[in-house]
């Protein structure tokens, strides 16, 4: 990834616009220093302001190759920063919307630090290929785990005499392995092992949508596997 500013939320046009100038001079000097061929990625700032999200695309296309490249952008990808940093999550998809229907389509379009299960897919459908977040190994540390009947707090007081796993439909080892209310008592007992688990089925969670994603898009149906799970997630809840 290149050097970059991520613009806070809310940011003037004006701030925006400097934290803007101050990531594409880095882009340009992190091309320049380019010592390999691993992938390098550039990233969009912006903050919410459609039109200097679209200036900052156009200009970091136009960045001179470097030897490693003798045609197209010298980026191996695109990353969309400055986003799920407070703004109403409405604006960010359309911040993520802007962004990838400006951003080559041959290479990733990777949104840094989201989110949700629901943003996830929400994303996907506007063009996103890749993410990253703190969200599964933090809520887990923290008891809080992601089914697709809905979210769960383990430390919930119904879960004590619980004998089922965190999701029926899960096959974690975690989920394959443990009780609700045995986790609910390692985290309790504030043991690592709960920790541990948790973790385990949250990340098993996350890639197992993915995938699933990933085959709805193969056969073309995304768009009905994307509102079923929404569904599912919303009408469920633990």
């Amino acid at each position: 990834m290149v050097l970059d500013e991520c613009t806070p939320y809310p940011a003037d046009a004006k701030k925006a616009r400097d934290s803007m100038e101050l990531s594409l001079r880095w882009a340009k000097r992190s091309l320049d220093a380019r010592k390999s061929e691993n992938a390098l990625f550039g990233i969009v700032q912006g903050g919410m302001h459609k039109n200097l999200r679209e200036e900052y695309i156009d200009r970091l296309l136009e960045i001179p190759n470097s030897k490693f490249r003798t045609s197209g952008s010298d980026f191996d990808g695109f990353s969309i920063g400055g986003l799920s940093v407070g703004e109403p999550i409405p604006i960010m998809y359309e911040m993520a919307e802007i962004c990838t229907e400006r951003l080559p389509k041959e290479k990733p379009r990777y949104l840094m630090g989201v989110g949700t299960p629901e943003d996830l897919l929400e994303c996907i459908d506007r063009g996103i290929d890749m993410f990253d977040c703190v969200m599964p190994t933090r809520h887990a540390r923290n008891g809080y785990l992601f089914t697709a009947n809905g979210d769960i707090n383990i430390y919930n007081a119904k879960f004590a005499k619980d004998s089922k796993p965190i999701d029926e439909s899960c096959e974690c080892h975690t989920c394959k392995n443990y009780s609700r209310a045995y986790l609910r008592h390692l985290m309790q007992a504030k043991e690592i092992l709960a920790s541990r688990l948790s973790t385990l089925h949250n990340l098993h969670f996350y890639l197992d949508l993915i995938r699933h994603a990933a085959l709805a898009l193969g056969e073309d149906r995304y768009p009905e596997f994307k509102n079923n799970f929404l569904r599912e997630r919303k009408e469920n809840v633990c």
